[in-house]
């Protein structure tokens, strides 16, 4: 899932700078520059960040950290994978310096926040396609709709048949496989879906997205939803599921997904950033890397990247 770009760039720099040693000797204000310049190109940190939350942002966070410590190698870089919720709990309690999220930051979570005298700044970092999936056995399930997804999902006090969905459909019992009640990836299906009812009780709750793979995978009658990374992750063993939303059936892709026409379940990846964290020269370094890379990265895990980082990146300087 990693990305050499940093690497290759990199490389070439230093190789550059072993040229610019063997050439002619600068002197004055310009040699002076250069040398500024290098040095901050090469400078090394030493400490460490914790970023906790979302599943669905984990793997670009992962992939981040993983490019970080090529470049930094005495920097410790922790990301875990509570959920959504999890991840601000964590950020609340002021026990992490980012906090990952498939949501936006909830009012509540905005005044504990408040409570607790932690001022932070949002940034988006890639765009998701949230992915039904079924078993790849599933011959019958051509696409969906918006509706037969809520009427799927919703808990109504019946025992959900594939039959009750769509005529001709099999008289089997459907296997649900959701993300935890912690997951943004949860409150977002809940929120756009199920406006905000009951999801279905017999569905498998899991805050780690490879535990409803696994169950999807091991199941001919299952279906379940989670970002797209994963799906891409597993497409060989999984069937994604095309959704209606009334103007024709949309797969999610890449083009689909940044467009908007993949309705209404493509969404922004966040990252929330502790801006007292980012005063520590070392947490504003990895944040801008993150920034600089997510683009990439993002991809590279199977996301969607977003059309500019600019903005972010200058208000993260903003914060330093």
């Amino acid at each position: 899932m990693k990305s050499f770009k940093y690497i290759a760039l990199s490389v070439a720099i230093s190789g550059v700078l072993a040229l610019t040693a063997c050439g002619p000797t600068n002197t004055g204000t310009e040699s002076e520059g250069n040398t500024t310049e290098q040095a901050s190109e090469s400078k090394q940190f030493e400490g460490s960040v914790k970023v906790d939350g979302s599943s669905t942002v984990f793997p670009i966070m992962e992939a981040v950290a993983e490019e970080y410590n090529i470049a930094q190698p005495k920097m410790k870089v922790s990301v875990a994978s509570s959920g959504t919720g999890g991840g601000f709990k964590s950020f609340i309690a002021g026990e992490t310096d980012i906090s990952n999220a498939s949501r936006p930051i909830k009012d509540e979570e905005k005044a504990k926040l408040e409570e607790a005298g932690i001022d932070y700044t949002e940034f988006e970092v890639a765009i998701d396609g949230l992915s039904i999936v079924v078993n790849q056995a599933n011959d019958f399930v051509d696409y969906l709709t918006v509706d037969e997804l809520k009427k799927m999902w919703l808990e109504d006090g019946t025992v959900k048949k594939w039959s009750d969905i769509r005529e001709g459909w099999p008289e089997e019992e459907i296997k649900f496989y959701s993300p935890g009640t912690d997951s943004g990836t949860f409150d977002y299906f809940d929120e756009i879906i199920l406006e905000e009812q009951p999801i279905v009780e017999s569905a498998t709750l899991s805050e780690d997205d490879n535990v409803l793979v696994q169950g999807v995978t091991g199941d001919e009658n299952a279906i379940g939803y989670f970002g797209y990374a994963y799906y891409s992750e597993n497409k060989e063993k999984l069937k994604i599921v095309p959704i209606d939303n009334g103007e024709g059936a949309v797969e999610p892709t890449n083009e689909t997904v940044e467009s908007g026409e993949y309705a209404p379940l493509s969404r922004p990846l966040f990252i929330y950033v502790k801006n007292e964290s980012v005063k520590k020269e070392e947490v504003y370094d990895f944040v801008k890397f993150t920034l600089e890379n997510a683009g990439d990265l993002s991809e590279d895990v199977g996301y969607v990247r977003l059309p500019s980082y600019d903005e972010a990146l200058s208000t993260l300087e903003g914060l330093k």
